[in-house]
């Protein structure tokens, strides 16, 4: 593991990860992709985090995988690393929790990808995203398809083929930002919006985050009764009744996580 590469800090139910190489605008290693994924399962299984925030040290988000990596490796050799990759878009659809990006500079290649992986994400309005890895010979078939689950074909294909960088206020018209803020307000719009969603009931945000995934593949009337199945599950548990019955005396709820 890189020394210091991911940085961690928990308060008040939010666990927050820098991610720190600002020298080397946030890439993508072997040793830092590792990491990553190690901190984001850790926090997932903490029970004093409920949101996960993405932020990062320096001037940008991420500007994707570090491209003195792709040099002298075999076919095999490739595939492996390529995985190791793009396991965080694997790893954040998988978890438990929300997980909110921060983005501020440039989101570029795997880093705009993360981006696109993470549940929700806040933007600077000076940030810059794009599928760039076109303009260098590669293209950014991993972030593609967290990207093709939020926007329409022709528009995904514009930008992985074109490569160019658009700006956060077209990010958030495409609905891949919720919210662009300006750029002195990022970190406190982020942490409002994770505060926003601690408060909430831990397992109601675990089964919705698990249903919302699970139904993107389904044909509708599959995803309508698997979305009904899990609301069921949801409403037999403690704190969904403790949820309704704290809504009805007007008090705050107590949750148990069970």
């Amino acid at each position: 593991m890189e020394e210091e590469s991911i940085l961690v800090d928990k308060k008040d139910m939010i666990g927050v990860i820098t991610l720190n190489r600002p020298k080397d605008l946030n890439t993508f290693t072997v040793p830092f992709a590792g990491a990553l994924n190690e901190t984001l399962r850790t926090l997932d299984k903490d029970d004093d985090v409920r949101v996960i925030v993405i932020k990062t040290s320096g001037k940008h988000f991420s500007a994707g995988i570090s491209l003195h990596e792709f040099k002298d490796k075999s076919h095999k050799e490739y595939r492996e690393f390529l995985k190791l990759m793009d396991e965080s878009f694997h790893t954040i659809a998988y978890m438990k929790k929300p997980v909110i990006a921060s983005v501020k500079g440039v989101a570029a290649a795997n880093g705009a990808g993360l981006m696109f992986a993470c549940d929700l994400a806040v933007a600077a309005e000076s940030a810059k995203i794009g599928t760039t890895a076109i303009n260098v010979g590669l293209i950014c078939l991993g972030p593609s398809v967290p990207l093709s689950r939020h926007i329409g074909r022709r528009k995904m294909l514009e930008m992985v083929l074109a490569g160019d960088l658009i700006s956060a206020s077209e990010a958030e018209r495409l609905g891949l930002v919720n919210q662009v803020v300006p750029d002195e307000e990022l970190e406190e719009a982020t942490t409002a919006l994770a505060a926003k969603l601690a408060k909430k009931s831990p397992l109601a945000l675990q089964i919705g985050k698990i249903g919302i995934y699970g139904m993107s593949d389904l044909p509708y009337h599959q995803a309508l009764d698997y979305m009904e199945e899990l609301f069921a599950s949801l409403c037999s548990t403690e704190d969904a009744q403790e949820g309704v019955k704290a809504f009805l005396e007007k008090r705050k709820p107590v949750w148990k996580n069970r």
